[in-house]
């Protein structure tokens, strides 16, 4: 990823432009509003998405009762609107962690945890679950550590929001940034010359480099990008856990993983999501519920979203 282009969009660009030119402008209005008129308005944004988003909803249902089977259907519901409603809130707290005044946002991130882990210049990949806030939870820790970081970025269809994108996630500590298509050689690369590596390998991508290991009870299609790359890069395991909170987002650095990884790449995988189900106990609602985490099923397994 290079820098993003300075250049101002031209008037002659396509209107699907003009309208992602529209929406930056109105995050750049909402950045300087309260933060709890910013929520308030989340709160609207999630219970409208609730309502049309049916495709969605379904996807979260199914996912929250594979995962919650215990849970009544009326339980199942109530988590389900609750996950869009911080769904909502996150994306639009993305207007003031882009654009408010950098004070505004290092007061509004709590880091908190074993900071100590980033002392020195071990090698260290950081573990990122899919939490809403996982864009605080990385200014978080380049506005308010003095490291730089590494991450991964995949580019957006749309030239403005790349821009404005890759502009808001480099605001603090100027990261290392890896275009996703450059592969794996440059990431194992900047991990070994001490650039802890911002990572969320907690998706289904399908089954290329995945191995199907258990996710609450659930074979999933895990990527093992988390225990070749900390093997690759001879680095520390770090898990970095981001919660929304009414005064903003904390930022729990947790102690590395010791042993780890210590077994064969599907054993290290399946650990990993085993920690996963523990950090999203603490918050469930928090979690990336809307993404289709058994889309892959193992070889001879129906479909886990009939109809969806």
């Amino acid at each position: 990823m290079t820098e993003p282009a300075k250049d101002a969009p031209s008037l002659d660009d396509p209107p699907a432009s003009l309208g992602a030119r529209l929406g930056i402008g109105f995050m750049r209005v909402l950045a300087r509003l309260p933060l709890s008129w910013v929520r308030a308005l989340g709160w609207v944004l999630g219970q409208v998405l609730h309502t049309v988003a049916g495709r969605r909803r379904r996807i979260a249902r199914t996912n929250w009762a594979a995962c919650f089977p215990e849970q009544s259907e009326a339980e199942r519901d109530a988590a389900v609107r609750r996950h869009f409603v911080y769904f909502a809130q996150a994306w639009l707290d993305r207007s003031w962690l882009w654009e408010a005044p950098d004070e505004v946002v290092k007061r509004r991130l709590v880091l908190k945890g074993d900071l100590a882990v980033f002392d020195g210049n071990t090698p260290t990949v950081i573990f990122a679950p899919h939490f809403v806030g996982l864009d605080a939870g990385g200014l978080a820790l380049t506005a308010k550590l003095p490291r730089r970081f590494c991450t991964v970025y995949a580019e957006q269809l749309n030239a403005d929001i790349d821009r404005w994108m890759a502009a808001g996630r480099q605001r603090f500590g100027q990261p290392h940034v890896v275009n996703k298509r450059q592969g794996l050689r440059p990431i194992v690369a900047a991990v070994r010359d001490g650039f802890p590596l911002y990572l969320l390998p907690d998706m289904d991508h399908g089954e290329r480099d995945a191995v199907f290991v258990p996710f609450f009870g659930v074979l999933a299609a895990t990527v093992t990008s988390l225990p070749r790359l900390a093997r690759l890069g001879k680095a520390q395991v770090v898990p970095v856990l981001t919660r929304l909170v009414p005064e903003g987002y904390e930022v729990t650095v947790l102690p590395a993983w010791q042993g780890y990884p210590g077994g064969t790449v599907e054993e290290d995988t399946a650990e990993m999501n085993r920690q996963l189900e523990g950090f999203i106990r603490t918050m469930p609602e928090q979690y990336y519920w809307v993404h289709k985490r058994f889309k892959t099923r193992p070889p001879g397994e129906p479909p886990f979203y009939i109809g969806v």
